[in-house]
């Protein structure tokens, strides 16, 4: 039986109707336990805000992709707009935008969940066989250190000069082009993101995928969900006016991400005293721009094919964090780029020559540190607040100085950093230079491209769900997407939610 995709031009009147499992959000969560559960032979829904970008649609333009394809037309940003937020909005979630970097969960941050969280179900080797399964059906392999770009190189070749750690990375990939535009979508299908894998098995397997059908909220009553409420937009209308989706589950799972799962929740009247939203990682990103003699072009190839851990755990009360490389189209290299006039026109008229490193902060390991919240807007979005504090900004500053370390290593004629009036350095000696500067939002650059908790994993007080992906209180619905996740993961979280998708496919079935 094979199922159907549906989007705002094919939906013409109301509907509704009733099925097994109603799923909401089709990215990494939401598209593995909907390949699983139909495979089972369950009537699924699952409904999806964004768009269907199949290859024959990509321009692989900026001006198309942040638009089309990312929450808020690209825009997204923590309340204060102190971090930009980027993150998927599309049939397959993040995983059609994402720069296909993927890691199994970190031993070490198991045993934390473990030890703080209550999650032994997942120590040990409980996830083993389901990233194994993951690994086979995504073609997660890793990309050869000898056919890293100039912009990945720089990791390789500095990190060796000063004598760090550097290891060539994983990538869900299948005939990869190296085009470098990852991020604005494949042009190859070469990506193994959700919309052309584990998507097109639950379709083949009866799935009905409603894409730009923004669900609104859920009606429960006695601990169950009872009726799941969307409306169809036309992609470029800011307001959903279309027909309107009801539909009556047995079981409803929630698979929006962090950010967008809270908030569906928090509009449907689910806080569970206030711990909804709560707990919100980010791995906040900070970055150092190298200009070298030679050309970079951090447009093309690989978007992300190396990797340090060398500063992960830097010791009690300090938050570690790992480098990695962007790339850097236009647009991406204008929001890191943060002069203005003609120093701006000259940086940017640099571009080929010029190399982006970011660090990535690793949060929630802390005793007592609680991330960001998530709230709503008045007009019910969802919002992310997300508070500085001091273990964070000796991050940054220190993550910041071991960009820059990187990028001389490796031969930079000069490092600039992303302050408003960047520091400019041409050698060590200008190091200390960058500790005179002040570090948070609005001080420099800052971006989040790993969104992860809101709806916290555990058996503790504060947890939303509990180790089978339960909502407390509720007898069938779970959440299954990086909501879940307690705590950061030092490492880029799509591996971790495929894995934990996976796990959740009978456990989700059984309910039913």
């Amino acid at each position: 039986m094979s199922g159907q995709l549906f989007d705002h031009t094919t939906v013409t009147a109301d509907i509704e109707r009733s099925c097994d499992v109603a799923i909401v959000g089709s990215g990494a969560g939401g598209a593995v336990l909907a390949a699983g559960l139909c495979a089972r032979g369950l009537d699924v829904v699952l409904l999806e805000a964004g768009s269907h970008w199949p290859r024959q649609r990509l321009k692989l333009e900026e001006s198309q992709a942040f638009p089309g394809m990312y929450q808020e037309r690209g825009s997204r940003a923590t309340d204060d707009l102190g971090i930009t937020i980027l993150q998927g909005r599309t049939v397959g979630g993040s995983t059609t935008v994402n720069w296909t970097t993927c890691y199994r969960t970190p031993e070490r941050i198991l045993n934390h969940w473990a030890a703080h969280h209550g999650l032994e179900a997942l120590s040990g080797d409980e996830l083993t066989a389901h990233f194994e399964a993951i690994e086979q059906r995504l073609s997660i392999t890793p990309w050869p250190e000898s056919a890293a770009n100039p912009n990945n190189r720089v990791i390789f070749d500095g990190c060796k000069a000063l004598g760090w750690e550097a290891k060539p990375l994983t990538r869900n990939i299948k005939g990869c082009a190296n085009s470098g535009y990852c991020g604005l979508g494949c042009p190859v299908d070469g990506k193994q993101a959700m919309g052309v894998t584990t998507l097109q098995d639950a379709l083949r397997d009866g799935l009905t995928l409603f894409s730009e059908a923004q669900v609104t909220h859920v009606d429960h009553a006695n601990g169950r969900v009872v009726t799941v409420h969307a409306q169809v937009h036309a992609p470029n209308d800011p307001e959903p006016r279309g027909p309107r989706i009801t539909i009556r589950p047995k079981v409803f799972v929630a698979s929006g991400g962090a950010i967008n799962t809270p908030g569906l929740l928090l509009r449907s009247g689910i806080d569970l005293d206030g711990r909804v939203g709560r707990r919100t990682f980010i791995h906040p990103v900070v970055a150092a721009i190298g200009v070298y003699e030679e050309r970079i072009e951090p447009y093309w190839g690989a978007p992300q094919s190396a990797g340090s851990h060398e500063h992960i755990d830097r010791g009690p009360g300090k938050m570690g964090y790992f480098i990695e490389a962007a790339p850097l189209q236009p647009m991406i290299a204008a929001v890191a780029l943060t002069n203005f006039g003609a120093a701006f026109q000259h940086d940017i008229s640099k571009l080929p020559h010029i190399s982006g490193l970011i660090a990535l902060t690793v949060d929630g390991l802390l005793p007592g540190e609680e991330g960001g919240t998530v709230r709503l807007r008045p007009d019910g979005r969802p919002t992310l607040s997300y508070p500085m504090h001091p273990a964070l900004i000796e991050s940054f500053t220190a993550a910041t100085r071991s960009l820059a370390q990187v990028h001389l290593a490796a031969g930079a004629a000069r490092v600039q950093s992303t302050h408003l009036d960047p520091v400019v350095l041409t050698s060590d000696a200008d190091l200390p230079r960058l500790a005179e500067r002040p570090y948070g939002a609005h001080e420099h650059a800052l971006f989040t491209a790993h969104q992860m908790g809101g709806c916290s994993m555990g058996t503790g007080e504060g947890a939303v769900v509990d180790p089978q992906h339960r909502l407390r209180g509720f007898t069938n619905a779970f959440v299954v997407d990086g909501s879940v996740l307690p705590t950061a993961l030092g490492v880029n979280p799509s591996q971790t939610i495929y894995g934990l998708a996976h796990r959740a496919v009978p456990i989700v079935a059984e309910a039913v």
